[in-house]
């Protein structure tokens, strides 16, 4: 979160008015089609309560700053990319906790704790929000540090997340070996369909090519630490998900950037003539 913090200003924040129907959908699909795709997931793969409570966790995790650097390489529109997920992120604060709730009142019979909300408010606040705005105000007062330094930061901070996948997974490594087919199953499941989907609604609101891919990409690369994290306080169970998940929703996300990456490239010609006209 730090590190997505740096590369961001308040004018990815104000961009929510210049550009209210992309932003309007993209947000749409994030915090409302993801976490409901997790809960259909769950039930479609019979997977048990903590597993299934992580999936839907998951599901409801922001967009992560990966989703940023793949829509990039993709040619999609990385100012929306950025938005999307700056908002996403401060909107954590409720919505990882309201659909943490619900997956735990319809599928949590399994678990063996009980979960309170405010601790885990107060805890997505510390991970989301706090550092995110620490990171925007540091650049805004050393600017020439952060432009030197973001780059080491960003490598620093994919290193910790590759720390937190191993982490998770050696933690409960017998769970996941007994479960890891349905999981892995479940998560790219979870993947494939909410960035088809979020893809399709973008097309059919009648937004550009470039837009859609920004979309897909933030559901198709949610912020799998920030799950590993508030999952694994309350049950190291509800951890497994987000880390399985995290091996694979590269690949998907690789391959759809890599096909955008041509078709966006063909038509960035036709909207700069559009834009000249």
């Amino acid at each position: 979160m730090a590190s997505l913090g740096l590369s961001l200003t308040l004018e990815d924040f104000r961009r929510i008015f210049l550009y209210p129907r992309g932003i309007a959908i993209g947000i749409g699909n994030l915090l409302v089609i993801s976490p409901l795709l997790a809960f259909g997931t769950a039930e479609l793969f019979g997977l048990e309560a903590g597993l299934a409570v992580g999936l839907v966790l998951l599901g409801a995790s922001p967009g992560g700053a990966m989703a940023n650097m793949l829509t990039h390489l993709a040619r999609g529109d990385t100012a929306l990319s950025i938005t999307m997920t700056a908002i996403s992120s401060v909107a954590a604060v409720i919505t990882v906790p309201l659909f943490l709730g619900l997956a735990t009142e319809r599928f949590g019979s399994g678990l063996d704790t009980d979960i309170e909300m405010a601790p885990i408010v107060a805890r997505v606040f510390l991970i989301t929000v706090v550092p995110l705005g620490l990171a925007m105000a540091a650049r805004r007062r050393w600017p020439e540090w952060v432009e030197a330094n973001h780059e080491q930061v960003r490598r620093i901070s994919l290193g910790i997340f590759v720390a937190i996948v191993i982490g998770a997974v050696a933690t409960e490594h017998d769970t996941v070996l007994d479960n890891l087919a349905e999981v892995a199953a479940a998560t790219i499941a979870l993947n494939l369909a909410a960035m088809t989907i979020s893809f399709t609604v973008a097309k059919a609101a009648k937004l550009d090519d470039r837009q859609a891919t920004a979309i897909a990409m933030e559901l198709g690369i949610h912020n799998a630490s920030l799950a590993i994290a508030v999952g694994a306080s309350v049950a190291t169970v509800l951890a497994i998900p987000a880390a399985v998940y995290s091996s694979f929703m590269f690949v998907s996300a690789g391959l759809f950037a890599r096909l955008m990456y041509k078709r966006n490239g063909e038509a960035e010609p036709v909207a700069a003539t559009a834009a000249a006209s």
